[in-house]
């Protein structure tokens, strides 16, 4: 390319470029050239316009501000959610344990009427690696996002795998639960460390006693 063109010049040399590999039926090679990382970022992008705000209100309501629409979820569901949310890096549902008192006290101010002692036993089941619960969990938080909007949009929303690759000596994988929704678009209305219009990088979500 002529490195006089303008970004706009270079913009519709791309998209000419890529119209041609289309017709050839080349789209290999358009994948190739962009490269998967970028191609991520691409999907992003092309989804924020479609995105609506996650509002979490006073009372613990999940509203999807741009829909007008409220995803109905369990109190169980909403402290599941807030742990994910608050943990953009990912967590592994074989690390659960290590979160058990962070869950345990959004457990316990999404459902302020419940027995404590149910709360606590509930909880213990959604840390121990060896119980369903917590996989239960995420797939009816899946349904409740699924049941407002198109599963492309919906995949932003809801709990998804993530696998991290990792070289230090030896290769190994982090097997990591997350929500990829961009934390701009959460606002907590509830007192929290997060500001109101965006999630802190990790670390707790603090609510109050």
């Amino acid at each position: 390319m002529n490195n006089q063109m303008t970004a706009e010049e270079m913009a519709l040399e791309v998209k000419q470029l890529t119209e041609q590999l289309v017709v050839l039926g080349r789209n290999d090679l358009i994948l190739k050239a962009i490269g998967v990382s970028v191609l991520e970022q691409l999907r992003i992008e092309a989804a924020r316009g479609k995105l609506s705000r996650l509002v979490i209100t006073e009372d613990y309501r999940f509203v999807l501000a741009d829909y007008n629409k409220e995803v109905e979820l369990q109190p169980v569901h909403k402290a599941v959610y807030l742990l994910f949310l608050a943990h953009p890096e990912g967590i592994e549902f074989k690390k659960l344990a290590d979160y058990r008192e962070e869950l345990m006290g959004y457990y316990l101010q999404t459902a302020r009427w419940m027995d404590k002692e149910k709360i606590v036993e509930s909880v213990d089941k959604l840390v121990d690696p060896l119980d369903n619960a917590i996989n239960e969990k995420c797939s009816r938080i899946k349904k409740a996002f699924l049941e407002l909007m198109d599963e492309y949009r919906a995949s932003y929303y809801f709990i998804s795998s993530h696998t991290k690759k990792h070289i230090a000596g030896r290769i190994w994988f982090e097997r990591l639960k997350v929500i990829t929704l961009p934390r701009e678009l959460v606002e907590l209305r509830i007192e929290s460390s997060w500001t109101s219009q965006a999630a802190k990088p990790s670390g707790e979500l603090r609510v109050e006693n």
